[in-house]
């Protein structure tokens, strides 16, 4: 019997934290793109209209810049 004067109040201070932990998660935005990570699997990474991480295209000559727009 003594054992649950200590067990109640500790499950109760645990439920409260997870209360307070989700409701800090959502406030700073944990589930807002809830199909973001879900989607971005399906895109290869090798895709060539996909620019967003090279930094040089190995068509390139060596001595040209990097930051060299393409027309066309």
């Amino acid at each position: 019997m003594a054992a649950l004067y200590v067990m109640i109040p500790a499950a109760l201070l645990i439920v409260a934290l997870a209360i307070r932990l989700f409701f800090w998660a959502v406030d700073n935005g944990q589930y807002e793109d809830l199909d973001g990570p879900a989607h971005s699997i399906l895109f290869d990474d090798e895709d060539p209209m996909h620019t967003a991480g090279m930094k040089h295209n190995p068509t390139e000559s060596a001595d040209a810049p990097e930051d060299k727009q393409h027309n066309g």
